[in-house]
């Protein structure tokens, strides 16, 4: 349910026909469902980088926010502005410390 889908897509095509390929098929799967458990690590730090706190990860067990950290200093000390953030995916967050907003991408 992603309203990104069709933009990634986009992109996949794209960079695929920037490099050549010129008949690409994407396959969306749904199933098994997708998670944030799957996000690599390099994923996550990206995430990190651009700004955007990544998912803790919960295999499955209740997520519980309390060490979510501010991607500008690091600090632990935060807290949840909102659970409905600049996209359903993530949620508004504030550092205590530095007091900079943020999102969180939520876990799913």
């Amino acid at each position: 349910g992603c309203p990104a889908m069709d933009a990634m897509q986009a992109d996949i095509e794209t960079t695929l026909a920037e490099a050549g390929y010129q008949h690409v098929k994407v396959k969306q799967s749904l199933s098994p469902a997708w998670t944030s458990d799957w996000m690599s690590a390099a994923g996550r730090e990206k995430l990190r980088a651009y700004g955007i706190a990544p998912p803790v990860r919960h295999s499955g067990q209740p997520t519980k926010r309390a060490n979510i950290q501010c991607p500008q200093c690091g600090s632990g000390e935060t807290e949840c502005i909102s659970e409905f953030g600049s996209t359903a995916c993530k949620a508004l967050y504030r550092c205590v410390d530095c007091l900079e907003p943020f999102d969180y991408f939520k876990c799913i």
